[in-house]
């Protein structure tokens, strides 16, 4: 009988054990992981999603969609803001290539250059207008503010159209594309927030 009672006296000091410790100290595992893989799994580009989320150390705190998105928008400011300045080397080192060598082919590419620095810069102004959305919980503003950010590099690469002689630098190219999978993870980010609302 009085081992009865022991065994019953342990199993519940054993239970209230475990029940405090997992409230003390609940078990995360890899929540964050988790939040970003299926965050990201209603993106067009997962694979871009996670590495960019993974990338910043703030997505380890993030806890909803919201964070993930604000984090997101400032990759996207900082990839603009790494073309703006990659637009002003190509100023700063005679125009880029691509073009003859006339002078006033230079001073065309020159022209080109700096107005798509410019549309860079403006996109990633549009981007962080987006975060004080995000803030505010007005998802449709900050949607027409990223995709207002993901359309400047259009403008830029229809300025090279106006001039056939021209070629569009190939990097530059490159970097458009990646900006405009930035803004599309973004706004699909924002679609899933706009339909919790």
């Amino acid at each position: 009988m009085g081992s009865d009672y022991y065994h019953h006296y342990c199993r519940c000091f054993l239970a209230i054990i475990i029940v405090v410790v997992l409230l003390l100290n609940p078990v995360h595992g890899d929540s964050s992981d988790d939040l970003i893989q299926k965050t990201c799994k209603n993106t067009k580009y997962y694979d871009l999603c996670v590495s960019s989320l993974k990338s910043d150390s703030t997505s380890s705190k993030a806890s909803d969609t919201k964070d993930l998105a604000q984090i997101m928008v400032r990759v996207g400011v900082a990839n603009a803001t790494a073309t703006k300045s990659y637009l002003s080397s190509l100023i700063g080192g005679g125009g880029g290539g691509g073009g003859s060598s006339a002078n006033d082919t230079s001073a065309t590419m020159k022209k080109l250059l700096r107005d798509c620095a410019d549309k860079y810069s403006y996109a990633g102004d549009a981007l962080l207008a987006s975060i004080q959305d995000l803030d505010a919980e007005m998802y449709d503003y900050a949607y027409m503010h990223v995709m207002a950010a993901a359309d400047y590099p259009n403008v830029c690469h229809n300025g090279f159209r106006r001039y056939p002689g021209l070629a569009y630098p190939r990097q530059l190219a490159i970097r458009e594309q990646g900006f405009k999978r930035i803004c599309d993870v973004v706004m699909e980010m924002l679609d899933s927030l706009a339909a919790l609302s």
